[in-house]
């Protein structure tokens, strides 16, 4: 690995306002306390032999310390707070702070999931007003508001497929998917029971529609597709392959990830689809991800309805009513154990209402618009995967590299030097080395247009023939060249102060 300028390197290792910061275990001092504990007092030992015989392990730091030592850790984050986050297929979109604002509001932020009905018909009626916004937006009869993220929203809509077959005695086994899908996507089919069959590409990146109607048969329950799918393209053929799996008596279930490319301009419905989860964060900007709350609510069509989750809220005689058990006896069940996330969705209500539908329109115009002029201009200097326009999200092979020595991962490795969080890399597996982006519709033309002179200039640099360069990217991050595959075998989870840092080297 090339090693760094040797002119450029610092006695404390601190690269200007980049501050070198130690693990917060590597500065504990034994006595040492940011809060005076009282002594414990005299109490009857209720372990059962099972008393600690060493210490807890926690380190000792003054206040001030631990104040600068996350200080300092959120320095070395990556926010879109600072930049564009050109990461295709995940929308990371701008978080309007008014959306926080009215989630913090008191009576909302304060809700506590087992308070009676009759106190919290503000909330439902918060619940009930943002299905409607999105039962309008897909044209689609029924939403299903509980799944807790995208993937739990597959699940959700996979289940009431499996359900509505099941009800008829009819128990297929065969899920139709693209090779392109998101990988959840056969991960979900899987995981209740289902036969996964691939689905080929056309040259154009889009589902072979001969290949697609050769592989149905009575066996089939149903096909999942992401539209527009993940080669950023809208699938021409939607309503064709609509067509085709229903007259096989199947099920369609759209991965509405890419929602945010189309809302306001197509619905979903209209074009057969059956069931479709929406990422809340991807499509109406909730906070995306990073372990805490996510919503992904699945709309689902007249045939699939009788079989929706429970609970679910209903207009009552006396107002808002949160149904908890199916009388029918058609749904599937639970999925969660209360409602849904309450938060993201005032966020997403808020978000929604702040638009109107002229404003949704456009964002999904916008977000088309900045993608074209990436790979408008980008086309140049980078090899475009497919011919013609795209949608939300412009998709490059590694063409452009060949013969220079650089991978894609080195050129994305080199975009960290650059001060930008690296493009999607490698994904969707159908176009090798590929490089995928995804500017949203908040992003200005002044902020794409230094993206990408970034995005030229290292393409120029590698073609130039300073493979090393690129080899030993990044250079001024805290930490450089990471054995990922050591640290995704090996994970080093607890931290011991004899472990030697293998991953980190």
């Amino acid at each position: 690995m090339t090693t760094p300028n040797p002119l450029t390197n610092t006695i404390s290792g601190n690269r200007g306002l980049q501050i070198e910061e130690p693990l917060i275990f590597e500065m504990d001092a034994p006595g040492r306390s940011g809060v005076d504990l009282p002594a414990i007092p005299t109490h009857k030992e209720r372990l059962g032999g099972m008393k600690r015989k060493g210490e807890v392990g926690l380190p000792g730091l003054g206040e001030s310390q631990v104040v600068r030592h996350y200080t300092k850790l959120s320095q070395k984050n990556y926010a879109i707070d600072m930049s564009v986050y050109p990461l295709g297929s995940c929308t990371m979109k701008h978080n309007p702070r008014l959306n926080e604002k009215i989630a913090r509001l008191p009576g909302i932020a304060d809700l506590h999931p087992m308070q009676p009905v009759s106190t919290v018909q503000g909330a439902l009626e918060i619940i009930d007003t943002l299905a409607h916004w999105l039962k309008t937006l897909t044209g689609m009869p029924a939403v299903a508001m509980s799944p807790a993220a995208g993937a739990h929203g597959e699940l959700c809509g996979m289940l009431t497929i499996r359900a509505a077959h099941l009800a008829k005695g009819d128990a297929r086994k065969r899920i139709l998917v693209p090779e392109s899908a998101h990988g959840t996507n056969p991960a979900t089919a899987a995981s209740i029971g289902y036969d996964v069959d691939p689905v080929p590409a056309d040259d154009r990146g889009r589902v072979d529609l001969a290949a697609f109607k050769a592989k149905l048969g009575p066996d089939v329950a149903g096909t999942m597709i992401t539209n527009p799918n993940t080669c950023g393209l809208f699938e021409n053929d939607i309503i064709d392959i609509a067509d085709a799996i229903h007259g096989a008596g199947g099920y369609f279930y759209c991965d509405g990830a890419n929602f945010n490319a189309i809302v306001g301009r197509v619905r979903p419905g209209d074009l057969g689809v059956d069931a479709m989860h929406i990422n809340l964060h991807k499509t109406f900007s909730t906070p995306h991800g990073g372990g805490g709350p996510g919503a992904g609510p699945v709309v689902l069509s007249e045939a699939l309805a009788p079989y929706a989750p429970i609970p679910y809220v209903t207009h009552g005689k006396n107002g808002f009513d949160l149904v908890e058990h199916d009388a029918s006896g058609t749904s599937f069940g639970r999925l969660k154990g209360f409602h849904g996330q309450m938060g993201m969705f005032t966020r997403a209500l808020s978000y929604i209402l702040s638009h109107g539908a002229d404003g949704l329109r456009q964002v999904s115009g916008d977000a088309v618009l900045n993608a074209n002029y990436l790979q408008a201009t980008l086309r140049s200097d980078l090899t475009a995967a497919f011919p013609g326009t795209c949608m939300h999200e412009a998709l490059f092979n590694d063409d452009f590299l060949e013969g220079t020595g650089v991978t894609t991962l080195d050129f994305a490795k080199a975009m960290i030097d650059e001060g930008y969080h690296p493009m999607t890399m490698y994904f969707p597996l159908v176009v090798h080395g590929a490089l995928l982006m995804e500017p949203t519709e908040t992003e200005s033309k002044i902020g794409l247009d230094r993206y990408i002179e970034v995005v030229q200039g290292l393409a120029r640099r590698a073609k130039g023939g300073d493979a090393a360069y690129f080899q030993g990217a990044p250079y001024h991050t805290p930490r450089r060249r990471l054995d990922e595959t050591l640290a995704a075998r090996q994970p080093i989870l607890r931290w011991k102060p004899e472990q030697a840092k293998k991953a980190a080297e």
